[in-house]
């Protein structure tokens, strides 16, 4: 079994991190601007983060992203189809167990009083509409913004790692504590 170095779980987190941001961005924009709904935090969290963005970008490196790293840039484009096949199925994964964990666990899941606006959908949980999203995201995500997160990170030297990945995990704990405890 292949041993994780701690530097690559530090960067793994910074991602996750980043990508739960940008959920966050996407969740808000959707709601503010193209629903008009007005803004609420779309996070479960006090920060401005959605977790779950993060555990899908997570997942999508350890699944998705194998099939084209390290392949010719024409060989990539020729993935797209795939790679948007794969994006979409495994985030509508997530998005179906999430809904199962967050009622079990809260009640409720936070987009239910929508998702059974959308054609085709199942029980209000997942949704054809999102889940093409997220296959575009997932292509967007693996094509232009890890590249770029891995060339940033990949700068960054031991010392500047550290500090950045513990102080957001240090950010990270206060937010759950006050989030589920006060």
């Amino acid at each position: 079994m292949k041993t994780i170095n701690l530097e690559k779980l530090q960067k793994l987190f910074i991602y996750f991190i980043l990508y739960a941001i940008i959920g966050w961005c996407y969740e808000v924009f959707l709601e503010v601007v193209v629903y008009k709904w007005g803004f609420t935090n779309r996070g479960v969290l006090f920060g401005p983060y959605c977790p779950v963005y993060g555990f899908g970008a997570i997942a999508f490196l350890f699944t998705i992203d194998k099939i084209i790293r390290d392949k010719s840039l024409k060989r990539k484009i020729l993935m797209i189809p795939i790679v948007f096949l794969g994006c979409m199925l495994v985030a509508t994964a997530i998005e179906l167990l999430t809904s199962y964990l967050c009622e079990w666990t809260i009640g409720s899941w936070p987009w239910q009083t929508y998702a059974r606006d959308y054609a085709i959908h199942f029980q209000g949980r997942i949704a054809l509409s999102p889940s093409i999203r997220f296959g575009l995201g997932g292509v967007v995500f693996l094509y232009i913004l890890q590249p770029l997160f891995e060339k940033i990170t990949g700068k960054m030297n031991k010392k500047t790692l550290n500090i950045l990945s513990s102080s957001i995990i240090i950010l990270l704990v206060i937010d759950i504590i006050y989030t589920f405890i006060i």
